[in-house]
């Protein structure tokens, strides 16, 4: 698979989230192939609509972010998908031009910091994040661009948070299940507090979601996310 190619060791894991089911092997938690289609299906028309009706928020966005401090619109990291395959998680840029080496020295200098980072891999408080950075995360506008990814195949509209190739040995022996599917753009995670849910409650939450999938199940949880958006819980 891709991301042993890519020289994952099985590190730090939880053993005690939710278990898939066994039977078939994966033929429970991943759709079977009638199912596929249709959620690809779905996935194309909603993506090729919204990205049609959002466009002229699109241009307006990219103008903002490039005359803030000229540096790039987008933000492209990769992050783990379908089969184990990398992919370049699109994103418009809600962080300064030198993100990477501000993270570096802020890890290496602040403790505490340091403890939320590896626990979590997100900082709440995080001075990386320009003034208009914020205001696109708090609204998930900066997440937009991934309807790209559902364009590519990259991505679904509904599936379990997109992680990295650092996080995926922390899904243990759920693995599989991980990669028995596509990420997406919402979830059960989206739904669930985001980013005030506990990383392990993450795990669970993607392990249940594609050990019980199903179209109307997507359907209910993309209804669940409008207001969420609106309420901003979880968000930063």
């Amino acid at each position: 698979m891709a991301w042993k190619a890519q020289g994952i060791e099985m590190g730090e894991s939880w053993s005690d989230v939710e278990k898939p089911p066994q039977s078939g092997d994966l033929r429970v938690s991943r759709p079977h192939v009638i199912g596929r289609w249709s959620k690809r299906a779905v996935d194309l028309l909603i993506a090729t609509t919204a990205l049609v009706l959002l466009s002229p928020l699109f241009l307006i966005v990219a103008m903002i972010v490039k005359l803030g401090d000229g540096g790039p619109v987008f933000y492209s990291h990769t992050r783990i998908g379908f089969g184990g395959a990398a992919f370049g998680c699109l994103k418009f840029r809600t962080m300064k031009t030198d993100a990477s080496a501000q993270l570096a020295e802020l890890l290496r200098t602040n403790r505490a910091a340091r403890t939320e980072w590896e626990a979590t891999r997100k900082l709440k408080n995080d001075p990386r994040v320009t003034v208009v950075g914020e205001i696109l995360r708090k609204s998930s506008i900066d997440e937009l661009p991934q309807l790209i990814n559902v364009m590519r195949g990259d991505m679904s509209l509904v599936g379990p948070r997109p992680i990295t190739a650092e996080e995926l040995p922390r899904y243990g022996e759920h693995i599989s299940a991980y990669i028995a599917g596509r990420p997406g753009l919402t979830g059960h995670w989206q739904t669930s507090g985001r980013n005030d849910v506990s990383y392990q409650n993450r795990v669970s939450l993607d392990v249940h979601y594609l050990s019980n999938w199903s179209l109307g199940r997507d359907f209910i949880i993309m209804a669940k996310t409008i207001p969420v958006l609106f309420l901003r819980r979880g968000s930063y």
